[in-house]
């Protein structure tokens, strides 16, 4: 079964421990200090939730606020990403959101989330036998990652249907278990379409990749689940906040500038990320990237009869674009979290507290003068106001 090497999950699992990321922060801080004016690099998987960094490159709007660029560097792992980012390789990354979580409090790495990369953006999606959440007992179910919105999300689902979750469990699963495994998103629709597994949950093109090769189907979006979620948020350098401010600011105002032009142009966005796009940012063709950003309005009804929309009054999109990190969703991120299974050492989740953790993972004060400058909230579609209350229906 071609799931994450074992390897690289404990190289991971190492790295967000103090001792383990010890040598990697020591060398982003000897690099910083060699460096002060590093150039901006971003790193990133070539995966939709990247969307805005890529557009902000593509586009020029690093260049045209003067901040010096360098070509995204494609990794191919979490494990690469992560470990590029706490040894300085790169300096602005794209995170899944429990991952910040664990970072900052696991490894206690100085990374801050300074904005939303994007929300909703993610599914279920099952082999086409399977017709409900109940199906999924005694089978096998691959998520990305452990530290994942979509481990949180799956979660709450199988209990409020009554089946328990087990971790890459060796022998079959019980009639109301769930085996669930991590699996590379790369490797997610040929593991269904050989049957290996039952279905995943993952972040787009993935959902669409297996509708287009007709392996398997939506059985749910997860925006219809926690109602626009954060996925991946943009994660930089504390260090990098207080020293270069102002560099800072243009960073996010680049990133702001991007997400408000992908809402207005969500076909061309999926040509520049597409392999036949001048920068080749990703290795997905622009039919499958179009079904995710500028999908066909007629397949709204076809969703809403399957059950995979279940709140059409919520009027979601399948992937959106906003920044601004509400608390609220920190908080309830925080809280899911204690409660969600993950494997490897989790204790310094229960000691945290959801309240602190908004206001001291996310610095807010640079996307807020972004979207001022984008037009306020409504550019994006919202009312004005930097508060919410978090909807979760399972």
């Amino acid at each position: 079964m071609c799931q994450i090497s074992r390897r690289e999950w404990l190289k991971l699992a190492s790295m967000m421990t103090v001792a383990g990321a010890a040598p990697l922060l020591a060398s982003a801080a000897a690099r910083a200090a060699a460096e002060p004016d590093a150039p901006l690099r971003i790193g990133y998987l070539p995966i939709t939730d990247a969307t805005p960094l890529l557009v902000a490159h593509n586009n020029g709007y690093f260049e045209q606020a003067g901040i010096k660029a360098e070509k995204p560097t494609l990794l191919r792992s979490w494990a690469q990403l992560i470990e590029a980012f706490l040894s300085g390789q790169v300096n602005v990354v794209h995170l899944l959101s429990p991952m910040t979580v664990w970072a900052r409090y696991g490894s206690q790495a100085q990374a801050k989330v300074v904005a939303w990369n994007h929300v909703n953006g993610s599914a279920i999606t099952v082999a086409n036998d399977i017709n409900k959440i109940g199906d999924l007992g005694g089978k096998t179910f691959a998520v990305p990652f452990w530290y994942s919105i979509h481990n949180v999300v799956l979660q709450g689902l199988l209990a409020a249907n009554g089946l328990t979750p087990v971790l890459q469990k060796s022998g079959a699963p019980a009639a109301n278990e769930v085996n669930l495994i991590v699996m590379a998103p790369s490797d997610m629709p040929p593991a269904l379409a050989a049957k290996q597994i039952a279905g995943y949950i993952v972040a787009e093109p993935f959902n669409a990749a297996a509708e287009n090769l007709k392996v398997g189907k939506i059985l749910r979006f997860t925006g219809d689940v926690w109602k626009n979620h954060a996925c991946c948020v943009v994660t930089m350098h504390e260090r990098d906040l207080t020293s270069r401010p102002e560099w800072s600011q243009k960073v996010v105002d680049a990133i702001v500038k991007a997400q408000a032009w992908t809402r207005e142009h969500p076909a061309d966005a999926a040509r520049l990320l597409s392999k036949e796009g001048q920068n080749r940012y990703t290795p997905h063709p622009f039919q499958v990237l179009q079904r995710v950003l500028a999908p066909d309005a007629s397949e709204q009804g076809r969703y809403l009869a399957d059950k995979a929309i279940v709140h059409a009054d919520w009027h979601e999109k399948r992937i959106d674009f906003q920044p601004y990190p509400y608390p609220s969703y920190t908080e309830a991120l925080v809280r899911h979290m204690q409660k969600t299974q993950v494997e490897g050492n989790a204790q310094f989740l229960a000691k945290l507290d959801p309240s602190f953790v908004a206001r001291d993972l996310v610095d807010d004060r640079f996307v807020k003068k972004s979207i001022a400058a984008a037009g306020g909230m409504k550019a994006f579609g919202l009312p004005d106001g930097f508060t919410r209350q978090e909807v979760i229906v399972v």
